[in-house]
């Protein structure tokens, strides 16, 4: 038995029952959250009609990553994914610090979106306490994580059947009108007017960047849902292409029309909300309010579903892995590890207590280390893959599964990440990503050599002579 193939032994008993075709849909659904439907105007507030061009790096950087993950999901499948490559190909520390940074920063994201939920739900009903929405939608979701993981999986996959139709709905309609009452010369002005195409110039875009990554997380869970798919080989390779395709339908597209139809300074003004409504509103769309509430909470509600059953995983990968208590990595008759979804759920009340008290402070603190644990199990992807392709070259295996590209695209997807990375010091909305995120990987780094350090200073004193 090959050392990698201890650590899909110690992590097995979950239940394989995730088919390609959910697997295909959470591959993109996870991309397609409020980042999307609401982040997407912080990023034209910076980048103007450049925001194709931001959103368009940060997809080619997307897609890089998802063409690591295919090789090495399919050349072993477990839930502890990149947790345990990085374990196995680079060293114990790195799938240390990689799994706990991943899951701290995905706990801290599950209570955001409920907050935010509940936040959406107010308006229709604005006299009912939020609360009343946090605990209503947080026990429908743990409840269908608890299920089973096909349970998770067929919620996930109507999740984001709804919101792709919904984008796709969009596009259409956009398109039609774009080339028909307003014409494609008053979309090319659109995207010349108003300060040019790149209004804050290159530094616009690159910032624009930045936001197009907080949109695009989420799509490397397609890594660790391979530890519980059917027949991982094929749903990998099917979900890595059609991500290819959807990406740039969904996101691009949409943004191209978006800035197209109605100038970028009116998309980003203090009345607008989300660049999607402020169109549907200017194509005169009724209820387009209500439509787009409907959609942003559907998204917050997948996004949410996703975290719970990711975070699960990555504390169950660090049980097994000797990294946190062994109660963690207990799994139900239902293939359900509970323990870690009850600890993963945790960061709900958390999130929810401390917005309760402060949310203007609390909201930059929470979001700021949430996206360095992305951010860094980002960067990480790309190095852990050059080991991987290493050890494959040495050991002269085949692999099942291999995108050209290499070592071009792994080098060039670790360097952009180290770029947004060191940039958002220099920003003012993203500067305390780093402020709080290098003492949190010390801290874990600390933590790491107390807890390996333990047990043998216990076993050392057992063999002490009374």
């Amino acid at each position: 038995m090959s050392d990698f193939e201890k650590i899909q032994a110690r992590e097995a008993g979950l239940h394989k029952k995730l088919t390609a075709r959910q697997m295909s849909m959470i591959a993109i659904g996870g991309a397609i959250g409020t980042g999307l439907f609401l982040g997407s105007k912080f990023a034209i507030s910076f980048a103007g009609p450049g925001v194709i061009v931001s959103y368009a790096i940060g997809g080619l950087i997307a897609l890089f990553l998802m063409a690591c993950l295919a090789e090495m999901s399919v050349a072993h499948p477990t839930s502890g994914s990149f947790g345990a490559y990085a374990e196995h190909y680079i060293n114990p520390l790195a799938g240390f610090i990689v799994r706990y940074s991943y899951w701290s920063c995905i706990v801290l994201a599950v209570g955001t979106e409920v907050t935010a939920v509940a936040e959406y739900m107010k308006m229709w009903f604005p006299d009912v306490s939020s609360w009343w929405w946090i605990i209503g939608f947080s026990a429908v979701l743990i409840g269908i994580n608890a299920y089973s993981v096909k349970a998770f999986g067929s919620v996930e996959y109507w999740f984001s059947t709804i919101k792709l139709f919904a984008i796709l709905g969009f596009v259409l309609l956009a398109a039609v009108v774009l080339f028909g009452k307003h014409g494609v010369a008053d979309g090319v002005n659109n995207l010349t007017a108003h300060g040019g195409f790149a209004p804050n110039g290159f530094w616009g875009i690159w910032v624009g960047v930045i936001i197009s990554i907080f949109s695009y997380l989420s799509i490397e869970m397609i890594a660790v849902a391979a530890g519980e798919a059917e027949n991982p080989e094929e749903s990998v390779k099917k979900a890595f292409r059609a991500t290819i395709y959807r990406l740039v339908i969904f996101y691009l597209l949409s943004l191209t029309l978006i800035v197209m139809l109605v100038p970028w300074n009116k998309l980003t003004g203090g009345e607008a909300t989300s660049p999607f409504i402020t169109v549907m509103r200017e194509l005169g769309v009724p209820y387009a309010d209500s439509i787009l509430n409907v959609i942003v909470i559907i998204a917050a509600l997948s996004a949410m579903n996703s975290m719970l059953y990711i975070s699960t995983r990555m504390m169950f990968s660090l049980s097994r892995a000797g990294d946190a208590p062994a109660f963690l990595g207990k799994i139900q008759d239902n293939g359900v590890p509970m323990n870690a979804l009850m600890l993963s759920a945790s960061g709900i009340a958390v999130a929810s207590l401390v917005y309760s008290f402060n949310p203007e402070k609390a909201f930059p603190v929470m979001i700021s280390l949430s996206m360095f644990g992305a951010m860094l199990t980002w960067g990480m992807i790309f190095v852990m893959h050059w080991f991987f392709r290493r050890q494959i070259a040495r050991t002269g295996q085949t692999l099942k599964f291999k995108v050209p590209g290499f070592p071009v695209f792994t080098i060039l997807g670790a360097v952009l990440m180290a770029a947004i990375m060191i940039t958002t010091y220099f920003t003012d909305v993203f500067k305390s990503t780093l402020l709080f995120g290098i003492p949190f990987t010390v801290a874990l780094v600390v933590l790491y050599y107390i807890m390996r350090r333990k047990p043998q200073q216990q076993a050392g004193t057992e063999q002490k002579p009374l």
